[in-house]
């Protein structure tokens, strides 16, 4: 088995991280690895907002956290969260930020970093303050949350994957 096809099949959802940093030439290589994924026509829609500025990433986690309806972390403890957004111009914009997102959580666990993908990317940036935390940055043009790639390592045992649905696949030759 390839080691891609490993990576893949053991990959799973972290939702209890430990609260140390991940080094900088891991998450930069993480981040790289987001680069590259495929986007339509090559456009390459999204960006990244690597967050480890814990001030920040409490406040998303906040703001995630009411639209949600909850007062409990929903980045689980994260100390990192990549933020993926895709430029809401180009029509494959979701698929492109999902992609993304894919490359973002395989690579982290190639690693031995845990991820886990959280929502609600889409309505914290529709809001007044995400377009101006956006704006604070730097970052113009209109962009469409994702989701958001919370990162660390894994607090417990790591899960294993279920068992694959029967049916998944319907050969037609």
């Amino acid at each position: 088995m390839s080691d891609v096809l490993e990576t893949i099949k053991t990959r799973r959802s972290i939702r209890k991280f430990k609260p140390d940093m991940i080094p900088k030439d891991l998450l930069e290589k993480i981040i790289e690895a987001g680069t590259y994924a495929a986007t339509g026509m090559g456009k390459q829609s999204p960006i990244i907002l690597a967050i480890t500025k814990k001030e920040l990433r409490d406040q998303l986690s906040e703001w995630n956290a009411k639209i949600m309806g909850t007062d409990t972390d929903p980045f689980y403890g994260a100390p990192v969260v990549l933020v993926v957004l895709a430029n809401k111009e180009r029509p494959t914009a979701l698929y492109d930020g999902s992609l993304v997102m894919g490359n973002l959580m395989l690579e982290a666990h190639a690693l031995g970093i845990g991820s886990c993908w959280i929502h609600r990317a889409k309505e914290e940036f529709e809001s007044e303050e995400g377009k101006e935390l956006l704006k604070s940055l730097g970052i113009e043009g209109d962009y469409e949350g994702i989701g958001h790639c919370v990162l660390g390592y894994v607090d417990g045992e790591y899960p294993k994957a279920p068992e694959r649905k029967e049916n998944w696949v319907y050969y037609v030759e």
